[in-house]
């Protein structure tokens, strides 16, 4: 069947599009306009009432921005991975920008020049693509996928703000240098929208562990025994001498370190860090160099980058087993179980593994982190870090009381 012919306002907004894109809003006339499309001025005024109304139906119904908010709202039912399906909006929203480059570049740069009526037509604009982010939004709250601490309105103000904000400093700078890539910024905008402003119900089951771990006393580990810890690992193997480095130079879980990726890691002589990924959540944690007093190499050079440089195969996993296959939190646990046997801890007990996570926090709020910060790092909230706090306090007390013992009076 052939195609059905543009109607007259279907011609006007592609006619609009164009010449706005090639010429800027306010350089162009309704009777440019008018002409493109093979209409007369008459019909511009009967559809869209002027120029700024012409210009606002451009930004809602043209090709290039079309379904962008429908699309998101059909994700909602049923309910899927709400990560992402942001994501995707995202992404589609700056692509449908970068169409139009010009006309985003216009827009921005005629901006004090436009009449009041214009800038409510922009404004109008935005507030019709909120209206479909909040509907989705909504609806995944309403429906238990999400525990939002703002109201859905808000949520997508935020995101919508962030994208075009992002699309204009792309189209209208060059060598900023804020970000490796366009998917870099997603990841970061969505994992950082989520977590930020909303608590997925996911990772709140995630997290339950962490919450228990704040209503129990904080048992990390002494230095002697830590550094015993990882002697053992440095003599079995490789591989286990990298996975207890980053047990006690990230403070991560088992179940995190079994789900890293070889190209999760990014370092230079500046800094190492590690990208946790978790469904609808991504974070990155930094890989020290220094673990209570002790250096273990660089940034560049440290048992974990050794590791990996021995690694002749192509398996993504960071971590494989005899087999090939990632490593499993058990088998984690096994090397676990093999450095310490024979250890206790000043208690009289086996250490266990969740005390390198804990050893690890108290340490970095021992050497000056923030609360705040550490709450980013680990994806836990104050509340649950108060413990760490608290144990950090105990022990800097102790330390000066040992301090003041070895001055004479």
């Amino acid at each position: 069947m052939a195609p059905q012919p543009l109607s007259a306002r279907q011609r006007l907004i592609q006619a609009a599009l164009e010449l706005f894109t090639a010429q800027g809003v306010s350089a162009t006339t309704t009777r440019q306009i008018a002409e493109k499309a093979a209409v007369n001025e008459v019909t511009l005024f009967r559809n869209f009432g002027n120029k700024h109304g012409l210009l606002l139906a451009v930004l809602e119904e043209s090709a290039a921005f079309i379904n962008l908010g429908e699309s998101l709202v059909q994700r909602a039912n049923p309910p899927g991975d709400v990560y992402q399906a942001l994501k995707d909006y995202a992404s589609d929203s700056l692509q449908a920008l970068e169409r139009v480059p010009d006309l985003v570049r216009s827009v921005v740069g005629e901006a004090d020049q436009f009449p009041t009526e214009n800038r409510r037509a922009l404004g109008r604009g935005l507030t019709e693509a909120n209206r479909y982010v909040a509907q989705y939004l909504a609806t995944v709250i309403k429906q238990g996928d999400l525990n939002a601490y703002l109201p859905a309105e808000k949520l997508a103000s935020l995101l919508n703000g962030m994208i075009l904000g992002y699309a204009v400093i792309e189209l209208t700078s060059e060598f900023h240098q804020l970000w490796e890539s366009r998917d870099d910024f997603l990841e970061n905008l969505v994992g950082l929208f989520l977590h930020g402003a909303m608590s997925p119900a996911m990772k709140l089951a995630h997290n339950s562990l962490e919450r228990r771990d704040a209503n129990q006393e904080v048992a990390d580990l002494p230095a002697a025994l830590v550094h015993e810890i990882i002697r053992v690992a440095r003599k079995s193997s490789i591989q286990d001498y990298a996975i207890a480095y980053i047990l006690f130079a990230s403070g991560l879980s088992a179940a995190e370190i079994v789900n890293l990726q070889r190209n999760h890691q990014i370092y230079d002589s500046q800094g190492h860090f590690l990208q946790i990924t978790i469904p609808g959540f991504v974070r990155q944690v930094p890989v020290n160099q220094w673990i209570l007093g002790k250096r273990y190499g660089s940034y560049t050079d440290n048992p974990l980058t050794k590791w990996l440089k021995t690694r002749k195969d192509n398996y993504a996993a960071m971590f494989i087993n005899a087999t090939g296959e990632p490593i499993s939190e058990s088998e984690v646990l096994a090397c676990w179980q093999f450095w310490t046997q024979r250890l206790l801890t000043p208690q009289g007990q086996p250490p266990e593994i969740d005390q390198a996570k804990h050893t690890w926090r108290v340490e970095m709020l021992m050497r000056g982190m923030s609360l705040e910060n550490l709450s980013i790092i680990t994806a836990c909230d104050r509340t649950q870090l108060q413990a760490y706090a608290h144990r950090a306090k105990e022990k800097a007390a102790l330390e000066q009381a040992t301090r003041l013992d070895q001055k004479p009076v």
